[in-house]
């Protein structure tokens, strides 16, 4: 016999399970890891609301929201970094090409912030081609410049004058149907 207890327990991971399902379905397109302890979720979501909206394309004229998670790691990271927080001041800009055509679609992407993913990087795109075509995507993320991001003598004699290098990471064969089919 199960106790309540244990009822209750079971009961809310499959609300969590339900939860995650239904609301906050993502197709992860890649995760890397640099150093000093960096952490790049990229990510295909539902298209969403964005505001302000003279901004940001409208939910009706895109096919996906396009994201880059940036938080630092929980482990090996640098002294007074708070483990799985938000790394601010990047540039970070997303290219989709289709495969099939050879088409694509440039973006940046802006911080922003949501109840599901907290802050990130994103932007709402519409796809150049078929929701069934096959994609290519290419990130390329820099950091901030010493005019946006000021470094004191402890951080610059462990990791240097350069905040961090820049890095490009590449995908193939990314599919976006069933995301861009999805509504939230």
């Amino acid at each position: 016999m199960i106790g309540e207890k244990m009822l209750k327990t079971i009961q809310y991971f499959i609300l969590l399970l339900l939860f995650n399902f239904g609301f906050s379905q993502e197709l992860v397109i890649g995760e890397e890891r640099i150093e000093p302890g960096i952490i790049f979720i990229f990510e295909g979501a539902i298209k969403d609301h964005i505001m302000p909206t003279e901004m940001h394309l409208k939910e009706n004229q895109s096919n996906i929201h396009i994201e880059a998670r940036v938080n630092w790691d929980k482990k090996n990271i640098p002294e007074g970094t708070p483990a799985g927080g938000f790394v601010p001041y990047l540039s970070i800009n997303a290219k989709i090409i289709n495969q099939r055509t050879g088409l694509s679609t440039f973006i940046d992407l802006l911080p922003h912030i949501n109840l599901i993913d907290n802050f990130h990087y994103a932007r709402n795109i519409a796809l150049p081609g078929k929701i069934s075509d096959d994609y290519s995507v290419e990130f390329n993320v820099t950091g901030p410049t010493l005019k946006e991001l000021a470094l004191h003598k402890d951080w610059y004699e462990n990791y240097g004058s350069n905040f961090m290098e820049i890095k490009k990471f590449f995908y193939n064969k990314v599919n976006f149907e069933e995301i861009a089919k999805a509504s939230r």
